[in-house]
This record gives C-alpha cells, sequence and structure tokens, in this order.
C-alpha cells in the first residue's frame, strides 16, 4: 500500500512552536488574480527566527481571527517572511480581512512557525500544486534544488493570470509545467504518476478534490510516498464511537474532566478553564495536538497519518473525543 504521509511520521514529529512575535507589513503586492503577497519583518527590527520549507504560521488579525498562511519567501532570507493570501469569496473572515483592511505599516501578531510538511529525503520528487496551493510548495521546489536531485513540479490554475509565483517557478526551466486550466484543462495526473520514477516523493497541496485523486492514483503504485498539506479539513470521518459524554483526566493534577455529548476536548477544557495552545480550531495545523497517557482518541482531524491514528498516542483536541468512558492526557 502506498505511505501516505499528511505530515512527519511517529518519531520525526512536526515543530509545534508557540512562541509569539510582533511583525510589521512591509508591503502587500498582488502576485496573481485575487492573490495578496504580504512581507513581513520582526517590530523589534532583529532577524526573524529560520524555517523550513513547507513551515506555517499562524497570523493573528484580531483577537477572535487567527488563520494559518505557509511561509513562502526565500529561505534565507532572516530579515522577511512572505505569506500569500487568495480571497475567498465564502471567506470566514480571514481572507477578508488580509485584503480590505490590511495596509504597509500594520503590527500583527504572529505564532511559530511550524512545520507539517517538511521535505523529507528521497531519491526525487513530484510537486503537484493548484491554485493558492504553491505557498507551501514553492520553498519546497527551492530546498530540492538545493539537494541536486531530481524534481518536476505540475502547477494548476484556472488561468494564467491566476498563477502566484509562476516568474519565479520559471527559473527551474522545463522541470516546471504550468497548466492553465482555460489552455489546457486539468493536471494530467496519469502522466504525471507515471514519470516518476520508483521511490520518488509526491507533494500535494490544493483543492481536496486535487489531493483525494492524487492519493488514488498514487496507491496504484506502492513505492511512492505522498504528502499531502491541507487549508481546510477534509471530508469529516465517520466517528468510531458514538457522541455520549466521558472523562478526561488531566495527569499534571489529577483533575478529572467531564467531557459532553457533542463537545470536543478542547471545548470541555476550555469550559473549565485549562488553557491548551490552539489555533485552527479545525483539526489541520496541529497547534493543539497533545499526547494520550492512556484510552483510546477517536480521532476527527484531517492531520495525523494513519501510523498516528492507530498508535493512539497523540490526539488533537480541537475536534477530537474518545472513543471509550475515560481518556487520560499529558496535561
Amino acid at each position: 500500500m502506498t505511505a501516505t504521509l499528511d505530515r512527519p511520521a511517529p518519531g520525526a514529529r512536526a515543530s509545534t512552536v508557540h512562541e509569539s512575535r510582533r511583525v510589521v507589513v512591509d508591503a502587500l503586492t498582488h502576485v496573481a488574480d485575487g492573490v495578496l503577497a504580504l512581507e513581513l519583518r520582526a517590530a523589534d527590527g532583529r532577524d526573524l527566527p529560520e524555517w523550513e520549507a513547507g513551515a506555517h504560521v499562524d497570523l493573528v488579525l484580531a483577537e477572535d481571527l487567527v488563520r494559518q498562511y505557509s511561509l513562502c519567501g526565500d529561505l534565507d532570507d532572516r530579515a522577511h517572511w512572505r505569506l500569500a493570501v487568495l480571497e475567498e469569496l465564502q471567506s470566514r473572515g480571514g481572507s477578508r480581512h488580509v485584503h480590505s483592511r490590511l495596509r504597509a505599516g500594520d503590527v500583527l501578531e504572529v505564532r511559530g512557525p511550524r512545520n507539517n510538511f517538511p521535505l523529507v529525503e528521497a531519491p526525487s520528487y513530484l510537486f503537484i500544486a493548484r491554485g493558492i496551493g504553491i505557498t507551501p510548495v514553492l520553498p519546497l521546489v527551492a530546498a530540492a534544488f538545493r539537494t541536486g536531485r531530481p524534481f518536476a513540479v505540475v502547477d494548476g490554475a484556472r488561468s494564467r493570470s491566476g498563477m502566484a509565483f509562476a516568474d519565479e517557478l520559471a527559473r527551474y526551466g522545463d522541470r516546471v509545467t504550468l497548466v492553465p486550466q482555460d489552455e489546457l484543462g486539468l493536471i494530467d495526473l496519469d502522466a504525471a504518476l507515471d514519470a516518476c520514477a520508483p521511490a520518488t516523493a509526491v507533494y500535494c497541496c490544493g483543492p481536496e478534490p486535487l489531493m483525494a485523486a492524487v492519493a488514488e492514483r498514487c496507491a496504484l503504485r506502492p513505492d511512492l510516498t505522498v504528502r499531502r498539506e491541507r487549508f481546510t479539513p477534509a471530508a469529516e470521518p465517520a466517528p468510531t464511537a458514538d457522541d455520549s459524554g466521558f472523562d478526561v483526566e488531566l495527569a499534571a493534577s489529577g483533575e478529572v474532566v467531564a467531557v459532553e455529548p457533542q463537545e470536543t476536548l478542547l471545548e470541555a477544557l476550555e469550559r473549565v478553564g485549562v488553557d491548551v495552545p490552539n489555533s485552527c480550531r479545525e483539526g489541520i495545523c496541529g497547534t493543539c495536538e497533545t499526547t494520550v497517557l492512556a484510552g483510546t482518541p477517536d480521532h476527527r482531524d484531517s492531520l495525523l497519518s494513519p501510523e498516528e491514528r492507530s498508535s493512539g498516542t497523540t490526539v488533537l483536541v480541537c475536534v477530537s473525543r474518545s472513543c471509550g468512558p475515560r481518556l487520560v492526557l499529558d496535561l
């Protein structure tokens, strides 16, 4: 069976950095139809933390408005971070705030970076992106280029004018294939994957149907490893337990909290004043990941790999519950 890893496998975990810092919006630039790039610098004038290709940050736009955006700038530029934000017609508030309210000189809070989508060791790479999905892929391509190993990039969008950073991808020459849908149709996934050498690491970011199609086709190639980065939750999996109440024990204090029916672990913990770092509240960013000491989690996230789910040693409390009457967490 093809390995489908949506983040690092157990034992090679993503960093969970919760440090907060203030940044200044240095510039805002339209880089494609509906896509605005933000250049950020540290408000105190110091260098920003180093980051790895595939990393993202939490951008605090208002007190109750926190969104995750991929870092897509130069890995060697310690003075600036670059993000790119698509203007969503059905925005929940984040993209609308960025596009309509942010101005150069504004000061924001940023948490992170964290990386659930790092470049793994592989003999070759295939990067598939569509639309704003190019943002985490762009620095991964740069990192793959530095390794000197073979790689290919297939980048799609509705039109050529909607392709952010196409000019930067051009530096890689014929290793990049641009697929504007209005000119060439949809990405030919069969052709792209058929061209993969054995043991190629396949990276994909874009709409859920694209990522599902990539995973489906890669299931026929057991030698390939697939990694996906999600901006929105996958279709919610069927719960492995009913929604009756259960207890969660906090190992540090021995306190037992009753989790009510239809309530997530995070909601129950917040209700009794237990502070757990969290951000997306959708099970996609990993900020709230917590170690499980006893019990079986009912995983309802879109981030953990199948191996992590079956191990039962960790849980994303923002969306998940318990399969049994009691869960013990390392809190």
